[in-house]
């Protein structure tokens, strides 16, 4: 009996032991980036920036150089905190140069199409960027810049075009956008290894480096590698501790891979007191969901609605708020009439698939289904479309084609949220 318990003992120490070795995102570390949390020295040479190039503005006698530096690090300042009101700021100092010099310079043109691209506005930006294009910029601007609206358009096959062009450049914009294109087409491996040598041309652009790495870790993400995604969080906050994405994607790991929503919870309200974008909220009633607490994830999902849908943020939160408004909320109605509206915005396979699923949670399945068959069918998508999809087949009793959903979105699935990856593994059980 003694021999008995003494290997009961060792095998659940054993376990024990794997179980605490299987969680990849380290409390130690997290306690103390949260409890000695210091924003990091180049923040504050932007605020500084910031403060120096607006006090050079001369309301009496208008120009260009320091409004635009103004308006650059406005931007610079809600890439990091997240206040919207940054970037209307920003857009009114450049409307306003564009008003000084009666629209015959390109550059404002050119960064209200970045702007515009930021918040998803993307038939503006297209427009944005005609007009710089017809004052005139160069070629490199005028391929990235046309590469960015285009894609996001769902005008691959141009955007394809652009980055062609670029091809020969070994540098810094090309193969960040040579890493977007690669993902689109499924060379998931391709696109990791250009995002980490655009990180690696970045040089002593910390700014850049941070930026390449972050998406370098979101695609690792992508490809189910969470331990490197984790590797690539940690080195991002080293240089940025203002990098708040790499941050709240540290939380996301310690909630789908090591169930930790203790840990994840506090990771996110730490972000929520320091940046001012909704996403903490969206993060927080995925906790909520992992956590079983309905009421919570009702009230984050509430929140996170209520802020997301602020009219500064146009269509920012689109894909955020279809989730919920189709699961959580049970508003299907307002889900099916923002997936509508985005098809106006840009017509991808992605928003396809999300007005698709709109319609067959609003109980308009042949719609839904129509939707599909001329728009989706056979259409490169992500992991969220994937599954939306295998759900809507599977509803409408199409099991064969649910499953081959549901096995593509299981190679993303941690792009999904809680219930989509439990509901998804138990239909891949069936």
């Amino acid at each position: 009996m003694k021999c008995q318990i003494g290997v009961i003992f060792t095998t659940l120490l054993f376990s024990s032991c794997n179980h605490f070795k299987s969680k990849i995102v380290d409390a130690g570390y997290i306690n103390n980036l949260i409890n000695n949390y210091t924003f990091p020295l180049q923040t504050k040479n932007n605020e500084n920036d910031l403060l120096f190039w607006k006090n050079r503005i001369d309301p009496e006698r208008p120009g260009q150089v320091n409004e635009s530096k103004y308006a650059s690090a406005l931007i610079v300042r809600f890439r990091e905190f997240g206040n919207i009101s940054d970037v209307k700021e920003a857009e009114s100092v450049l409307k306003n140069i564009n008003k000084t010099y009666n629209s015959t310079l390109a550059s404002p043109f050119v960064a209200l199409t970045s702007s515009a691209l930021l918040q998803h506005r993307f038939a503006q930006a297209d427009t944005l960027l005609q007009k710089a294009k017809n004052v005139g910029i160069n070629g490199f601007t005028s391929c990235t810049l046309s590469f960015d609206v285009n894609f996001e358009l769902g005008k691959y096959s141009i955007a394809g075009y652009y980055l062609k062009q670029l091809e020969g450049e070994n540098d810094y914009n090309y193969y960040f956008r040579r890493s977007k294109y690669d993902h689109l087409n499924g060379r998931i491996d391709s696109a990791i290894s250009d995002m980490l040598y655009a990180a690696h041309l970045a040089k002593e652009s910390v700014y850049l480096r941070d930026i390449a790495l972050s998406n370098a870790g979101d695609l690792y993400i992508h490809a189910g590698d969470l331990r490197k995604a984790v590797e690539l969080y940690t080195q991002c906050i080293g240089l940025n501790a203002a990098d708040f994405h790499s941050i709240t994607a540290l939380g996301w790991i310690a909630l789908i891979h090591d169930k930790d929503d203790k840990l994840s919870e506090r990771i996110f309200k730490f972000v929520q007191t320091k940046n001012k974008l909704p996403d903490p909220l969206f993060k927080l009633y995925q906790m909520a969901q992992s956590r079983g607490d309905k009421t919570l994830e009702k009230r984050y999902a509430n929140e996170f609605v209520a802020k997301a849908t602020d009219a500064r943020y146009g269509k920012m939160y689109t894909k955020y708020l279809i989730e919920v408004y189709t699961g959580i909320l049970h508003e299907p109605a307002k889900a099916e009439s923002l997936a509508r509206e985005e098809l106006n915005n840009r017509a991808t396979p992605q928003t396809y698939a999300w007005y698709a699923y709109s319609l067959f949670e609003n109980n308009k399945k042949e719609e839904a289904y129509k939707v599909f068959q001329q728009h989706l069918s056979g259409e490169p998508l992500e992991g969220l479309e994937l599954y939306y999809m295998g759900e809507m087949m599977k509803g409408l009793g199409k099991e064969y084609n649910a499953r081959e959903f549901f096995e593509a979105a299981d190679k993303n699935k941690y792009d999904l949220s809680p219930n989509m990856i439990e509901r998804l593994e138990n239909s891949l059980k069936e």
